[in-house]
């Protein structure tokens, strides 16, 4: 007996105690990369519409689909994040709406997700559970970015009538509405991921007791893998194949960033990509005769947020939540991280995957591999959406290995907002159910943390600390540190050549300074031996 079979049998068996208009699957799922020069490069609205008519041609109703939708979740595009400071920001009032538009379809829920890399599983979570309560049935959540063909117009003074509709009203807002830092982390920047995650890497540094070669070799080995799987992937933004001294090394085409991240080490997000999945209840999939093989279960999952503001972590090499969602998504499965057949962990920078890894249990060469997309730096990291392009790539490869588990992360900001995702062919057994993210998120925020001053004044240490590159070479060395009494503060360091070449060259985790007030920034100065 097939697959199929088997499958609809089961259902024949189980529902009498389930009811299908409750049960969440996924059953469409589409994607597109557009290579095509600026003059001919889609709108992102266009690359919504082309990868949303794929996920329902893929589900089987095609159309019939489409009109069925209820419901639509668009990931928010870079250029509408108020941290990046653009002027393109609101060129499309009501992005969901133009998509509708764009498909000819008009659903009562209209969504549009705030900026993190998050939101598409925690939108996938969030609408499967309305499903299982009733108040959903069948929802589009699509995402897409075409900051490359923008940017090649811009540059080429090319109209750009295409990509504004103002026409409407501002749409519905899903997601954490905080900025990304406080106003005294963005004196130093810190609300860049670019110079956020290379302080992460560096505490990871001292957690694991590397030297600095070693730690650059663990990198490198580390996105090597990653990178092997872009270079065999069609989709990929940059299949190009890379070892491991290649990537972490420093030259012409590869400057460092943020130390010790080089540029092949960043998550791109200067991409044309698009991915679209389609999230129905059991009993509507039945209605528009999707065949049981398209069908793609969410088995568990979580939402939670790390305590908001990077100054005020724990630690700069773990994350409470990450480790919290974990338990809960594994729980509401009845599965084990090694019952998990396939992984695809979040990749923006190396500190990312290596924290997730290390609160979920896996190992960083794990067999099973860390990706089956390549990750954000070689695949692409179309802003807020490559998550979706995840979600899309796991219904792929679940689909051809009937049974086998995956599961996924999803991260937003500096490590702060995360989502979790396990699936499977498998059919759920009974009810869909999930525990509220609010049950479990206070006590990750209750954690015990160190207290912190905007005005640090005497002897401290460096708790972890970046040195930051512009295109022309290094600029400026940032550092969090610790008071003697443990209060923790940021600060700059001198700036002089030799300074900033000493904090590349030998370690400075733990190393004894002076810091002191400044009227716009503190000042750390390393006591270096």
């Amino acid at each position: 007996m097939n697959t199929s079979a088997l499958t609809l049998n089961y259902y024949k068996n189980r529902r009498h105690i389930m009811n299908e208009a409750n049960i969440p699957v996924l059953i469409g799922c589409g994607q597109s990369t557009d290579r095509r020069p600026p003059e001919l490069g889609s709108t992102p609205i266009e690359l919504m519409a082309d990868v949303a008519r794929k996920a329902a041609v893929d589900a089987g109703p095609g159309d019939a689909l489409l009109q069925a939708i209820d419901a639509i979740v668009v990931a928010g595009l870079t250029v509408d994040s108020g941290e990046t400071g653009s002027l393109s920001a609101g060129m499309i009032r009501n992005v969901p709406q133009a998509v509708c538009n764009a498909l000819n379809i008009d659903p009562a829920d209209k969504t549009y997700t705030r900026t993190g890399g998050n939101t598409p599983q925690m939108a996938v979570n969030r609408y499967a559970e309305k499903i299982s309560q009733g108040d959903a049935s069948a929802v589009l959540l699509v995402g897409a970015e075409a900051l490359s063909t923008m940017i090649g117009r811009l540059k080429k003074g090319l109209d750009m009538d295409a990509w504004t509709d103002q026409s409407g009203v501002d749409p519905s807002m899903l997601g954490e509405p905080r900025a990304a830092a406080n106003d005294h982390e963005m004196i130093y920047n810190i609300q860049t991921p670019s110079v956020t995650y290379p302080m992460f890497e560096n505490a990871l540094r001292g957690k694991y007791g590397l030297s600095l070669d070693d730690h650059r070799k663990k990198m490198g080995d580390l996105y090597q893998r990653f990178n092997a799987v872009a270079a065999k992937n069609p989709l990929s933004w940059f299949p190009t194949a890379r070892n491991s001294e290649e990537i972490t090394t420093a030259s012409d085409s590869n400057r460092y960033v943020g130390f010790p991240y080089t540029k092949y080490l960043n998550s791109v997000i200067q991409v044309n990509m698009g991915a679209a999945v389609i999230l129905t209840s059991l009993a509507k999939a039945r209605e528009l005769g999707v065949n049981d093989d398209r069908m793609v279960f969410l088995h568990g999952c979580g939402d939670a947020n790390d305590i908001w503001n990077v100054s005020e972590r724990v630690n700069y090499h773990s994350s409470p939540a990450v480790r919290r969602i974990g338990k809960e998504a594994f729980t509401m499965a009845g599965k084990t991280i090694d019952d998990m057949d396939y992984l695809d962990i979040y990749s923006c920078f190396p500190s990312a995957v290596q924290i997730a890894c290390d609160e979920l249990g896996i190992a960083h060469d794990d067999a099973r591999g860390l990706t089956i997309t390549g990750g954000l730096p070689y695949f692409g990291g179309p802003g807020n959406n490559y998550v979706m392009h995840s979600i899309a790539t796991m219904m792929d490869v679940l689909r051809s290995n009937p049974g086998k588990f995956g599961m996924l992360n999803a991260n937003g900001w500096f490590i702060t907002k995360h989502s979790i995702g396990i699936y499977s062919t498998t059919p759920i057994e009974g009810d869909w159910q999930r525990k509220q993210p609010a049950d479990y998120q206070q006590a990750i925020l209750d954690d015990t943390h160190p207290p912190f001053t905007e005005s640090p004044d005497g002897q401290g240490t460096i708790e972890t600390y970046t040195v930051l590159h512009g295109r022309k070479g290094v600029e400026r060395a940032l550092v969090i540190g610790l008071l003697d009494d443990g209060t923790r503060f940021i600060a700059e360091t001198p700036d002089d050549e030799k300074t900033l070449q000493q904090m590349m060259d030998r370690e400075m985790l733990g190393m004894s300074g002076t810091v002191t007030t400044g009227e716009q920034k503190n000042l750390f100065v390393p006591l270096f031996n």
